[in-house]
């Protein structure tokens, strides 16, 4: 089986799947339409979010058997017609799910705690102690959205506070020793703190807005290291100026191009303007599970899924 490489990853993913008995082959520049081109001679494909798998790309990869998506989600390809044409979809949330934990646990206490203000103010030569007094997470109620791999592993990391970690989730009985499942309607009556853990899919797009924001009861603490595009900027934006939203992590904004490799090119909007110049958001590019360990774990995901199905 002849396998083609569209972006590089961590070197073990060719190497043993070279040592399972595949032909790799990379093209990691070609546009597109020259891969479409192609990718008839290939049964398989390894891609992380280089550019979108649709109908049309796969109509054209007549012999392809399965896709690897060396990431969580599967956003940039047409799962459903990928199914519907027999090809095998693999992803790797095992992969990078306690890197995206440690993220937002070192986000959430670096904003209660005011560490990047903090820092920013002493290397300018001020000192001021009452002015970035901080606040404790014991005692607090964690919300967690969305409870699969990256909730459960951030939920994990929380089992040294003195918290009370409630999650939401579609799914039913997902709720488990680390973090107790409730209806929508509890969750905003209860929690200080909500933490976005979804995947990208027709229900959670624009989820984040005005109307679900001033659903909750108490004025919260907001995470998002799931995807950019399940928030609406603008709501987010008119929630922190208006303090009910007390203070944001981001790591994924609906701003970043669809390869998550770029922000935008154009003029900033004045939503992400107000971001960049907020002293209680902290803000870092598309990098919870973006560690050297991750990287090598995501492959190794792959590796193994693949192995298991086709050797």
């Amino acid at each position: 089986m002849k396998i083609l490489h569209l972006d590089n990853n961590h070197e073990l993913l060719i190497n043993q799947l070279t040592d399972l008995g595949f032909t790799n082959h990379e093209d990691f520049t070609s546009p597109k339409e020259v891969i479409e081109a192609k990718i008839q001679s290939y049964d398989g494909i390894i891609i992380r979010s280089r550019f979108t798998i649709d109908k049309q790309f796969i109509n054209a990869a007549k012999n392809l058997k399965f896709i690897g998506r060396v990431g969580a989600g599967l956003e940039n390809i047409d799962c459903e017609y990928a199914i519907q044409k027999g090809v095998y979809l693999v992803s790797a949330p095992e992969g990078n799910r306690n890197a995206v934990g440690e993220h937002t646990l070192g986000m959430l206490l670096s904003l209660f705690n005011k560490l990047n203000k903090a820092d920013a103010e002493v290397r300018s030569g001020k000192w001021l102690r009452e002015d970035n007094r901080g606040i404790e997470l014991d005692g607090k109620t964690v919300g967690l959205i969305g409870y699969g791999n990256m909730g459960k592993a951030f939920a994990k990391k929380l089992r040294g506070f003195d918290v009370e970690v409630l999650c939401y989730d579609i799914k039913n009985n997902v709720g488990d020793t680390n973090a107790k499942q409730v209806t929508l309607s509890e969750f905003q009556e209860k929690v200080d703190v909500v933490s976005l853990h979804t995947p990208q899919t027709p229900l959670t797009l624009n989820m984040i807005d005005t109307e679900f924001i001033n659903k909750f009861k108490k004025f919260f603490w907001f995470f998002n290291t799931a995807r950019g595009k399940s928030v609406v900027t603008q709501d987010l934006v008119l929630a922190l100026k208006s303090g009910k939203i007390l203070g944001a992590g981001l790591d994924v904004l609906g701003y970043e191009k669809a390869s998550f490799e770029n922000l935008f090119s154009t003029n900033l909007p004045d939503a992400f303007q107000y971001l960049i110049e907020a002293q209680n958001v902290i803000l870092t590019p598309h990098v919870a599970g973006w560690t050297v360990e991750s990287k090598e774990k995501l492959a190794q995901t792959i590796v193994d899924k693949i192995k298991e199905k086709f050797c």
